[in-house]
């Protein structure tokens, strides 16, 4: 990842999370309301507090949600308690997650892929290729290099992110969103990939 285990625990304890909106991804809510996907089997890569996990399993899905800090995790377990929702949470790095897992149907992630690819792309697509089979789909969310503004998530270009997934994947869109930021303020530019597995 592009901190270490511990700088993400300080993070959540402190609250230095400005990637927490607290509220579910409106682009989520788009593709899967187009898509018209059943709900199934799903995972979350990178789930932060877990806002999403929980939005999915009020859905209906049967969810999975991986992420590296234990803080983070105690937080979406409470909610997800406070919710009335079941999720299977997991610590463990993304990189580092897929040996030996059964596939599943449906893989999200918000914010993780555009992190992980800075220090172990391999990693990363070696985990979508083992929780991943033909058919499955994914959506991810990441930081544009469009973008113009200060700040903001890691930026990847539309080329790049061709270059990374076209040899496991067939995009059905790649296409700019804004993220939410707290509040519902609109948030930085990022990409909207939906793909489905080969």
């Amino acid at each position: 990842m592009a901190k270490t285990d511990r700088d993400w625990d300080q993070k959540y304890r402190s609250n230095e999370t400005p990637w927490d909106s607290g509220i579910p991804s409106q682009e989520l809510r788009k593709v899967l309301e187009s898509a018209q996907l059943q709900p199934t089997t799903a995972l979350e890569l990178g789930c932060g507090t877990g806002t999403n996990a929980i939005y999915l399993a009020d859905l209906g899905w049967q969810v999975e949600a991986v992420d590296c800090s234990a803080p983070a995790l105690e937080l979406a377990r409470r909610k997800a308690e406070k919710a009335g929702v079941e999720v299977n949470w997991i610590l463990s790095d993304v990189v580092r997650f897929g040996a030996d897992r059964d596939p599943v149907d449906f893989v999200f992630d918000r914010g993780c892929y555009h992190c992980c690819r800075r220090v172990d792309l391999e990693g990363y697509l070696e985990t979508l290729e083992a929780v991943t089979t033909a058919g499955s789909k994914m959506l991810i969310l990441c930081g544009n290099a469009n973008s113009t503004e200060a700040g903001g998530p890691p930026r990847v270009s539309k080329s790049e992110i061709e270059k990374e997934f076209s040899p496991l994947f067939d995009f059905l869109h790649i296409r700019e969103f804004y993220f939410e930021d707290a509040g519902n303020v609109r948030g930085p530019l990022g990409w909207s990939v939906w793909m489905s597995r080969r």
